[in-house]
């Protein structure tokens, strides 16, 4: 559905700064995760019922930070905190030294989402930090009035973010949110959302109230990849579809099924992936990995954004299925669309940019932090290709008139059981060889529902090409030919 109305989106971001209070970690349970192909069409269908994450991932809390601000560097109470959040090391047991490396230790202590979703406890954003909702548009443009009077242009496409606000609001989605940027500058072209839940409610796009599920497979891919494990290594397994225990990390006679990695990144085999935690990861390399993607720590962004917290548990069930996606770990649909754009960048990281540069020159490619190799990224392109081809998301990437060409990506979903709550995401870019746009998309679902997050995160990749077309590439006229 092509919705091109030129409709200024009210997209707003919130402060993460409301702390849920410490939450004994639970030994995950496993609980069932499924990935679909995530889509519906314009009818409804009907989500299923019971823990469902993508072929294996579910989600868990953040710690949602709305009132009280936590910083990150006060390592006394955190390293306290964290001991429980970290499973169970003593505080005296060189946790202050980890808490001392930034990303190692989460800066507030983690929520359960069994026992209390982040999203629950969400509150709209400050109307002084909502600066979506105070920008006017000048000349195609959106700007905000600063004090004094100066005007600041925004890097939002207004087309964009009005087509991609429209689709969640037709759609009536419970809450959505849909973040485009461009990979190689930071820039941010939409900051889209929607809460037919809750029509007050501001922010979605930075508040990292959503389990991250299976979208945290990339990270335990990458830290597999520097393990020496390739995307051609092949493990085998047998059930853990829906549930994962201990005796299918162990290698079996009853073993009839054999995927590798790529694949097993494109179908989110839950069970593939907390086999090969179980075998090549530490909890060190596991929690380096992640605070390389940036969670547990900030993103510094004009909107005031969450702390994507991740708990990686030294118990080693407990870690294999965080490996899996099955831990609690959240994440922001802004910092979704970052992870997918290391990817992107050759492993760089770029930091966000919602405030286009002063002066005619325009925005050049940012050298970025390394988090991977170009090598290891290269590789992790080709796992997320197979999401794509083979994987989670390849009917809805199929879609006669909505094909996306040389897209990859990564799926996620799950669900909250009471009251049931249906999360599913996208996160990826286009195109693979050479990357214009990042996206991420979230979904939050009642029982029914009519899309999910991966039509959603197809439609911002799509819409995004349409705006930002290809560089065209000058080339010299025949008869310019031998002249200096």
């Amino acid at each position: 559905m092509r919705l091109h109305r030129r409709l200024l989106s009210a997209a707003a971001l919130l402060p993460l700064v409301l702390v849920l209070g410490a939450t004994e970690p639970e030994q995950p349970a496993s609980a069932g995760v499924s990935e679909d192909d995530g889509v519906g069409a314009s009818a409804p269908g009907t989500a299923p019922q019971g823990a469902q994450t993508d072929a294996g991932t579910t989600g868990s809390g953040t710690a949602s930070q709305d009132t009280a601000q936590t910083d990150a560097g006060h390592s006394g109470s955190a390293a306290v905190s964290a001991a429980a959040v970290l499973g169970g090391e003593s505080p005296d047991g060189g946790l202050a030294a980890l808490a001392a490396e930034p990303g190692m230790v989460p800066p507030v202590p983690v929520p359960s989402r069994a026992k209390a979703p982040p999203i629950a406890m969400v509150k709209p954003l400050p109307r002084s930090a909502d600066l979506m909702a105070r920008a006017t548009l000048e000349g195609g443009r959106l700007v905000v009035k600063e004090k004094g009077g100066k005007k600041t242009r925004l890097t939002i496409d207004p087309v964009l973010q009005a087509s991609l606000t429209q689709i969640l609001r037709n759609y009536e989605t419970p809450y959505g949110a849909a973040v485009v940027l461009e990979p190689s500058t930071g820039r941010v072209l939409a900051l889209a959302e929607h809460s037919a839940a809750r029509p007050e409610l501001r922010g979605l796009p930075v508040r990292a109230v959503f389990p991250a599920a299976s979208v945290f497979k990339i990270v335990t891919g990458s830290a597999l990849l520097e393990a020496g494990v390739t995307p051609e290594t092949e493990e085998c397994f047998h059930g853990g579809k829906r549930r994962i225990s201990e005796k299918h990390l162990q290698d079996s006679e009853r073993d009839g099924s054999c995927y590798s990695l790529a694949l097993a990144m494109g179908k989110s085999a839950n069970v593939i992936f907390a086999k090969l935690t179980n075998k090549h990861l530490t909890v060190d390399a596991l929690r380096r990995m992640a605070a390389r993607f940036r969670f547990n720590r900030e993103i510094e962004f004009p909107v005031p954004t969450d702390v994507s917290l991740a708990a990686i548990p030294e118990e080693p069930f407990s870690l294999a299925n965080t490996g899996a996606g099955f831990g609690d770990v959240y994440l922001s649909p802004l910092h979704g669309a970052l992870v997918a754009a290391v990817a992107a960048n050759e492993g760089r990281w770029v930091d966000p940019i919602l405030f286009e540069p002063e002066g005619p020159a325009p925005l050049l490619p940012v050298e970025g932090e390394p988090v991977l190799s170009p090598e290891a990224a290269k590789d992790l392109t080709v796992m997320l290709e197979e999401t794509v081809t083979h994987g989670t998301a390849r009917a809805v990437f199929r879609e006669r008139g909505f094909r996306v060409d040389d897209a990859v990506g990564k799926t996620g979903s799950l669900a909250d059981r009471e009251p049931f709550r249906d999360y599913s995401w996208f996160v990826g870019f286009a195109p693979k060889d050479n990357p214009r746009v990042a996206v991420a998309a979230i979904i939050v679902n009642d029982p029914k529902w009519r899309i999910r997050g991966t039509w959603l995160g197809r439609e911002a990749l799509r819409l995004g090409l349409e705006r930002l077309p290809a560089p065209v590439e000058m080339t010299a006229p025949a008869s310019a030919a031998g002249e200096h």
